[in-house]
């Protein structure tokens, strides 16, 4: 079998109390660790990066800061970076990315403890961005790690950005870079919904499958989040990631609930237990 590249991304809804400030689910995440871990351990030839949301870490201080938003604008110019006006911008930029790497800790924590060597890829110290598209970035040392059979985790994070001065990416605006560097074959995006619901909160439809060519049917009843979440819910999730299959050939994307034990490594292996977006 040739080598293949999967993105995986462990949602903030899954591995924290969403409604809870900074509060991780440290058994779902010790669970999820053990799941990668057997199937890393039975397929040699998977080579997974894996993505985690911030959950109630870093979109509760983000939403309190304003910090996806950037630096506010003068007259419609953006705001001298070095001015006493933006103090405060700053320091709630510096807290996020002080908890989001709270957060990460107990990610990466729970990896080494089941025995998967992980190393940690901080956004805000190897990209910049312009108005959320990375634009300068460092994925050798990702390149390095996949060549060894590290484990690379990136996550959501801030970063500098060129036109807003300072913003977050979401572990999807990071997945995009990637995409464009990996080739992927499949983006995995595992969180507490099941998939994608045609008629959001009700919850009684759910769609099985996403063709671009059919998406805008349905575009108005898919919903947002129901918790805090600064970087769009569940309708920019499927509208990002139709854009990446839309430039990617053969990329196929899941969203699908990891609740339920063993649901994360049958994905991992193949199996459709969610929504499935393709061309």
């Amino acid at each position: 079998m040739s080598k293949e590249i999967v993105l995986l991304k462990l949602g903030g809804s899954l591995i924290t109390d969403k409604d809870t400030p900074y509060t991780p689910r440290l058994e779902k995440l010790k669970e999820l660790a053990q799941e990668i871990k057997t199937v890393l351990d039975s397929s040699p030839d998977l080579h997974l990066i894996l993505g985690h949301g911030s959950g109630s870490f870093g979109h509760v201080a983000a939403k309190k800061h304003g910090t996806r938003d950037g630096l506010p604008a003068q007259g419609g110019v953006l705001a001298a970076e070095d001015g006493n006006e933006n103090k405060d911008y700053w320091k709630g930029f510096a807290e996020v990315r002080f908890q989001a790497a709270e957060l990460n800790r107990y990610v990466m924590e729970s990896l080494l403890n089941a025995g998967v060597p992980a190393i940690s890829f901080p956004p805000s110290s190897s990209m910049v961005s312009n108005d959320h598209k990375v634009i300068h970035h460092n994925v050798m040392a990702i390149r390095k790690a996949l060549d060894v059979h590290l484990l690379p985790v990136v996550y959501g994070d801030v970063v500098f950005d060129e036109k807003l001065g300072g913003t977050i990416l979401s572990t999807e605006d990071v997945f995009r870079l990637l995409v464009d560097q990996f080739s992927p074959s499949r983006i995995l995006l595992a969180g507490i919904e099941t998939g994608v619901w045609q008629d959001f909160p009700a919850r009684t439809k759910l769609v099985k499958q996403i063709q671009l060519s059919g998406y805008e049917k349905m575009r108005g009843s898919i919903g947002g989040s129901a918790s805090t979440d600064v970087t769009g819910g569940m309708k920019a999730k499927v509208e990002a990631m139709l854009a990446l299959i839309q430039r990617t050939k053969g990329l196929t994307v899941q969203i699908f609930s990891a609740k339920e034990s063993g649901l994360l490594a049958r994905a991992l292996r193949g199996e459709n237990v969610g929504t499935l977006l393709k061309t």
